[in-house]
């Protein structure tokens, strides 16, 4: 029973409500503070990809991880990306107020991203939906990157830390920069925050961890010097495709988001050191190359992983409507008498009974006349209510049809049986809702009363009518 807290003594309640408040409150401080670090951290190794400006690179994972938290936490993270970008900046090059200016830009980015992405793009969820994921590629990393650039190069040009005639390959940079960082980054964090655990059975972990090897391997071939060849720049970028269709086709969004990172990050390192087919006369050339392949490469295989992802939760429904009765959720004739079959062969196997029993609600055509069809089937819905409390997460619970249930309890016996039918009984004569509802109930148990499906049914049904003709005789 719940304890009422007297209304004379308000002063628990008051310190609970400022304890919680506070914790909440500190705990805000630490998220924003390691996603500040992380922000800063992640320029810091960005920037040391910068060649054709010092403040300008071609790899800009913080973009990614602002708009993620946007779309995650929502505006009030705006403070911990303006820190981080402000201390980026500033550690790096420029004064005080390009550092400011610089980190304006950053988080206005973010902000404008996350807003066009909640708008147009399904929020956070952008990734499930294939029309999402290119709305996300539009709004978030073809539109909302220019905010930054645009901002950022001005910035420096005005202050004299950039020459105007250098304004168009800076931004240029620092665009696609912007651009990978978005398609490459922010679905991983998006994804994986929404879906942090694996459960992957045995066979998928194993299939999980080849994949993952033939990346590397691939990625090392392509981009990385192992090709077994005196040409370490054979186009064959596309030898890459068909492992990330494998993640697409066999895993889902978030797998094939992770992958498509390991692949760039292979890619990155590769070229740098002078292989793969983007590696050109000069670094940045390079990186830029290499950055409008990947983006290219994840936008297609990001919707190809939603589309696979969508299908799977269309047949999910579908096959759930299959087997389930629509208005009360149990499971359906056709899902009884499967498992009836199973539970026949189970028990040949095992040597041990179960038993099935059958339920009536009794005067439903009474409620329906006096009530209306709707409160009938409301009725119904109390008693499928009933019968899943008072299973077991191993019994089925089904629908027989019409004002007909029945349960299947695997393992069970006679006595077993009728302890279930008088809690069910017992907590509709505790259901206070009206009009009340009373079922009639008979069980039969296997072999004792039969060995095939209909057999039990038909012992279990005349338990049923032998209390339903009861019931009759008392109330004449």
């Amino acid at each position: 029973m719940a304890t009422r807290v007297p209304v004379s003594d308000p002063l628990p309640i008051a310190g609970r409500s400022v304890a919680s408040s506070g914790g909440a409150r500190w705990s805000d401080v630490t998220i924003f503070t390691v996603l500040a670090a992380v922000y800063f951290v992640a320029g810091k190794l960005g920037l040391r990809l910068a060649f054709v400006h010092v403040s300008a690179t071609a790899v800009w994972p913080p973009t990614g991880i602002a708009i993620a938290a946007f779309l995650i936490l929502g505006l009030r993270a705006w403070p911990a990306i303006l820190a981080g970008a402000f201390l980026v900046n500033l550690t790096t090059a420029g004064s005080l107020a390009t550092s400011i200016g610089l980190g304006i830009g950053n988080t206005l980015e973010g902000v404008v991203g996350a807003y066009l992405v909640n708008r147009f793009a399904g929020g956070r969820n952008a990734f499930e939906r294939a029309p999402d994921v290119f709305k996300f590629a539009l709004v978030a990393a073809m539109l909302s990157t220019t905010v930054s650039a645009t901002v950022g190069v001005t910035t420096l040009a005005v202050s004299g830390y950039a020459n105007w005639a250098d304004y168009g390959s800076i931004w240029l940079t620092w665009w696609l920069g912007d651009v990978a960082g978005d398609l490459v980054v922010a679905p991983v964090v998006l994804l994986w925050s929404a879906r942090p655990r694996v459960r992957w059975h045995r066979s998928q972990a194993l299939e999980a961890a080849a994949l993952f090897l033939a990346l590397v391997i691939c990625g090392e071939l392509v981009f990385g010097g192992l090709y077994p060849s005196d040409v370490k720049h054979y186009p064959l970028e596309f030898a890459t495709v068909p492992l990330l269709l494998w993640a697409a086709f066999r895993f889902g969004p978030r797998e094939t988001a992770t992958a498509i990172l390991l692949l760039s990050g292979l890619a990155i390192w590769g070229t740098l050191e002078g292989y793969g087919p983007f590696a050109q006369r000069t670094q940045n050339e390079s990186l830029l190359l290499l950055q409008a392949f990947v983006a290219v490469v994840s936008v297609s295989t990001l919707t190809l992983a939603a589309v696979v992802a969508e299908r799977r939760r269309v047949e999910a429904r579908l096959l759930h409507l299959s087997v389930s009765d629509p208005l009360t959720g149990l499971a359906n004739y056709r899902q009884l008498m499967a498992a009836l079959e199973g539970e026949i062969q189970r028990s040949q196997r095992t040597e041990r009974p179960f038993a099935v029993i059958l339920l009536d609600v009794d005067g439903l055509k009474r409620i329906n006349d006096r009530h209306g069809h709707l409160v009938g089937s409301l009725a119904l819905c109390r008693v499928a209510a009933v019968l899943q409390l008072s299973c077991r997460a191993i019994d089925t619970a089904a629908r027989f049809g019409g004002d007909e249930f029945a349960l299947v309890l695997p393992e069970a016996d006679g006595v077993a049986a009728g302890l279930v039918m008088r809690r069910v009984s017992e907590r509709l004569a505790w259901d206070t809702d009206t009009p009340r509802v009373t079922v009639s109930l008979g069980a039969a148990v296997y072999p004792g009363d039969g060995t095939t499906v209909q057999a039990l049914l038909d012992a279990a049904d005349r338990g049923l009518y032998a209390m339903k003709g009861k019931k009759v005789g008392r109330r004449g």
